[in-house]
């Protein structure tokens, strides 16, 4: 079995953190003052009428 290369794996780890934090101030430079919500959050889920499949159904 071949031993981790923890280097790599750290590497990886430090990038990912660099890119979510420099997302992070790509969205505070354009956001405004919307209080943090995003559009996907403030529009209601789809397919949320009664008998649409979303409830498990007692029927057994």
């Amino acid at each position: 079995m071949a031993t981790p290369n923890y280097s790599y794996e750290k590497r990886q780890r430090e990038l990912a953190k660099k890119r979510k934090k420099e997302e992070k101030a790509a969205r505070k430079s354009q956001g405004g003052p919307s209080g943090g919500a995003q559009d996907t959050e403030a529009s209601p889920p789809a397919n949320t009428a009664p008998g649409s499949g979303n409830e498990p159904s007692n029927a057994a």
